[in-house]
């Protein structure tokens, strides 16, 4: 049985995962209408992965006799001026996501509760390559994004992203 703290956390992080599907849905979206396709793609994927998520810990919270408890879900309310400042905020967010799943790790590790820990383990493992691939999409985009050959060759690298569902396994 989980204590109600981490099981509160887990709530919030249920609610977070969605709200990231959301905003990575309206990045999508803008590249979309902005023209860059393989822009929108990787966001779209992104949107998927994070319900994934949501679902993931949705799926561990009931096979410990734990109630769901699903919010409203925000809608992004991001102005875009720039084609650099989705990604940009998107790199914050993984950063605000990583600290919320270091939040739910610290409580669990406080309650002596290592099946959570070891559930968790996996995520900590994601939000550090889920860092990396949004620095990375910054750096070049700042490198390359200015000239408008470079924005074509690294929009047509992004639309080759295939969406690969989570490796973690409950049952």
């Amino acid at each position: 049985m989980l204590s109600k703290k981490v099981t509160e956390l887990l709530n919030k992080q249920v609610n977070a995962e969605f709200y990231s599907a959301y905003l990575y849905l309206d990045f999508s979206n803008y590249y979309k209408d902005e023209g860059l396709d393989g822009y929108s793609n990787w966001y779209y994927i992104q949107a998927q992965e994070e319900r994934d998520h949501a679902m993931l810990f949705i799926k561990y919270l009931q096979q410990n006799g734990e109630s769901i408890t699903l919010e409203a879900i925000d809608k992004p309310d991001k102005e875009y001026k720039a084609f650099i400042d989705p990604l940009n905020m998107g790199a914050e967010h993984e950063r605000l996501v990583t600290s919320m799943i270091n939040e739910i790790y610290a409580a669990a590790y406080e309650e002596h509760d290592f099946r959570t820990m070891q559930f968790l383990d996996w995520f900590v493992k994601e939000q550090a390559e889920e860092e990396d691939n949004a620095d990375d999409n910054v750096k070049k985009f700042e490198l390359f994004g200015s000239d408008s050959r470079s924005l074509y060759e690294l929009d047509t690298e992004m639309k080759n992203r295939v969406y690969t569902a989570p490796s973690l396994v409950l049952d």
